[in-house]
């Protein structure tokens, strides 16, 4: 199985907050669930305390193979969060491995 780790710092000069970014990033990633193949599951955590080097959100996604985490970034659902995502992020950050 392969694992894929997402972390994200969300822009601070925009309407939305990051807090109020990161729980819609939340809700479009999980509602992923059952809807693309291959995705096994896909869980979405908010950040729960600021400092000055945290990030604001994380997702760990799960996958039976790299093809299929590889499919899912390619996937239209997905790409729409992606690009919703990219327009609001400042840093973002992961890590792929597999899991025996």
């Amino acid at each position: 199985m392969i694992r894929h780790i997402v972390m994200w710092k969300f822009r601070r000069d925009l309407e939305e907050t990051p807090q109020q970014i990161a729980l819609s990033m939340k809700s479009k990633l999980e509602a992923l669930n059952g809807k693309i193949d291959g995705l096994l599951r896909a869980e979405v955590g908010v950040n729960a305390k600021e400092t000055a080097s945290s990030f604001d959100a994380v997702l760990t996604a799960d996958f039976p193979s790299w093809e299929a985490m590889e499919a899912y970034k390619v996937n239209p659902l997905h790409v729409v969060i992606s690009d919703y995502c990219k327009s609001r992020r400042l840093e973002r950050i992961d890590v792929d491995y597999e899991i025996e």
